[in-house]
């Protein structure tokens, strides 16, 4: 069942146009191609790249399109530009293929990107004109920059960068002529604000944070007053806002274990209308692509993703509340899958661990795998996993777990494995395991799974937790913080160090609490899969682990993509690594 899963092709939503055309993102092909969708749903080609297409943009009062793309997975962002009322191939725009160059905004006549060239570290803001090449710095402040969004009259950059404490976001204000530079978030505890949206006459905007508080609000700032007011808040759940490019409405989306919804509230924060997309998923922040609007608020256009089907999109009318699903150009026959079963586990410290229990139809053979999300500061929300629904199709029970220093359960539950606290999310893993005979599982028969700082998790139970792990699948996993930190591409140090601790100043402990620091207790058998081109979590890092194993004579496998980096993007290449790492599991899993 797993090469079936794998070919599913699925949808992401890039951008829509003043006339309603939709770039969309589509891996048909085994690797994700840029295409457009006219508000007929008629379908065109406008990519076919070796490589995978990251992000588009319509360039507003005309036919280009601005085009992001990489090679082999280097994350080494290139731009290009496509005229889709001429030839539609496309032309270099900013190639340097020894720096990092990310799509911001298209503005008529203008593209603006952000770009490490100056030092290799800093992301610097530019605007550069599509008519003569001219290209102006319209933030050189340092950091590392998560996303910039300039204002509708252009007086204004909001730009959200690395700053304060571990999972804080920063966020700046850039006066475009001056280059005066004002923050918005002068706070001292781990406080993030993120998606950011201007309102129509650039008086203030909308972002979504916690500041003085535990869970994401949406809130308003107005730039007369720097006054930060909340809008739409909940105890419980947290939200995220998007204003309407008209001021009419604002989109919220809320986060409930794992679960997001869409809902369209008043400017004033009042609810309008809950926006029905199919239960059980997730309409944004999860899913690779936020909600887009239309330029006159009429439309959104909605990347939705579930456990049971990959994502696809959807186009929502304000007016009428009517959904229009946007599926793949060709039939697909989904398998029958299913929704998770949600539960809370009990850790060594009384914190209450959530986790999603996947179980094969009638119980399974009692064998069991723990996939664990990368970050750390991410969640695995309830959306599309394929190797999650082949696991199970194998018979295994398949638990995700949302462990300590998790996104979507609250700053303090983020919090909690900031640095020295590194071990305690390894302690949850074995709080699960010591659960797993509830559900009918045999302990003895269970084997961690997780990608980047999952594969993290993967060798620290392996390290930490001999006794209780059959077997480890390592994607792209960390087996040192020090040799990471030290080896991870420079703009990235700058920000992982606020997580695990300074290489000045925590070296101790972040040998502590590296697997390959206890890699003589490691007695069950390692798969690993590694890109050679992870910017990231360097190729070094597998190598070591591998060789260590070797050396100690534990079974070990290690597979190398050439063209590949954080992750396996290209269908080819999930169809070579993951049956290999099933077979792994049926080995090391088989019935007692």
């Amino acid at each position: 069942m797993l090469p079936a899963l794998l070919a599913l092709p699925y949808l992401v939503a890039f951008d829509i146009d003043q006339d309603g055309r939709l770039l969309i993102g589509y891996d048909g092909s085994g690797v994700r191609q840029l295409h457009e969708v006219g508000p007929d749903g008629g379908w065109r080609t406008l990519t076919d790249l070796d490589e995978r297409v990251v992000a588009a943009k319509y360039v507003p009062g005309s036919r280009h399109v601005v085009v992001e793309h990489d090679t082999g997975g280097d994350e080494r962002g290139q731009l290009s530009l496509l005229d889709l009322a001429g030839s539609a191939e496309l032309q270099p725009l900013v190639h340097d293929p020894a720096y990092f160059h990310h799509l911001i905004a298209a503005r008529p006549g203008r593209v603006l990107f952000t770009t490490n060239r100056r030092n290799e570290i800093d992301f610097d803001l530019v605007a550069r004109d599509l008519a003569t090449g001219e290209e102006t710095t319209l933030y050189d402040g340092g950091g590392y920059v998560y996303a910039v969004d300039p204002s509708p009259d252009d007086r204004w950059v909001a730009v959200s960068r690395a700053g304060g404490p571990a999972n804080s976001v920063q966020l700046l204000l850039v006066e475009t002529a001056t280059g005066q530079v004002s923050d918005v978030t002068a706070y001292d505890d781990e406080t993030s604000l993120s998606a950011v949206s201007w309102l129509p006459d650039s008086s203030g905007l909308l972002l979504s944070g916690d500041p003085d508080r535990d869970r994401f609000a949406v809130f308003r700032y107005d730039l007369a007053t720097r006054a930060l007011t909340p809008l739409v808040s909940d105890d419980a759940r947290d939200l995220i806002g998007w204003a309407s490019p008209d001021g009419r409405h604002v989109l919220v989306a809320s986060s409930d274990d794992g679960q997001v919804t869409l809902a369209l509230h008043s400017p004033d924060g009042g609810l309008v209308a809950p926006i029905a997309l199919p239960p059980g998923g997730c309409g944004a922040v999860l899913v690779e692509s936020e909600p887009h609007w239309s330029a006159d608020g009429g439309q959104l256009v909605i990347t939705y993703s579930s456990p049971v089907e990959p994502p696809y999109v959807f186009r929502y009318s304000v007016e009428t509340g009517e959904l229009a699903a946007v599926r793949a150009p060709e039939p697909v026959e989904l398998p029958a899958l299913s929704h998770p079963t949600s539960y809370r586990v009990e850790s060594f410290d009384g914190e209450q661990v959530p986790v999603y229990v996947f179980q094969p139809e009638g119980g399974g053979d009692g064998s069991a795998v723990l996939v664990v999300h990368g970050g750390p500061e991410w969640q695995h929300g309830r959306i599309w996993a394929p190797l999650v629904a082949g696991l199970v199709a194998e018979g295994h029970t398949v638990l995700v777990p949302n462990v300590r220093g998790s996104a979507g359960y609250g700053k303090r539950w983020y919090s909690l494995d900031d640095r020295e606290l590194r071990l305690d999310s390894v302690r949850d893993l074995a709080a699960l395991h010591a659960w797993l005979p509830t559900i009918g599982v045999d302990q003895s028969r269970v084997a961690l799974w997780g990608g980047s700082y999952g594969g993290y998790m993967v060798l620290a139970g392996l390290a930490f937790q001999p006794e209780l792990w059959a077997a480890g699948v390592d994607i792209v996993g960390i087996a040192s913080l020090v040799t990471f930190l030290e080896n991870t591409s420079a703009y990235r140090r700058v920000v992982r160090e606020r997580e695990y601790g300074y290489l000045a100043t925590d070296r101790e402990f972040l040998e502590l609490a590296s697997p390959l620091s206890r890699v003589d207790a490691i007695e069950a058998p390692l798969f690993v899969i590694h890109g050679a081109n992870d910017p990231r979590v360097p190729l070094s890092e597998a190598e070591q682990i591998v060789a260590a194993l070797k050396k100690r004579k534990v079974p070990c496998e290690l597979l190398v993509y050439g063209d590949e980096g954080h992750g396996l993007a290209k269908r080819k290449n999930k169809l070579d690594a993951y049956p290999k790492a099933f077979a792994f599991l049926r080995e090391h899993l088989g019935r007692a």
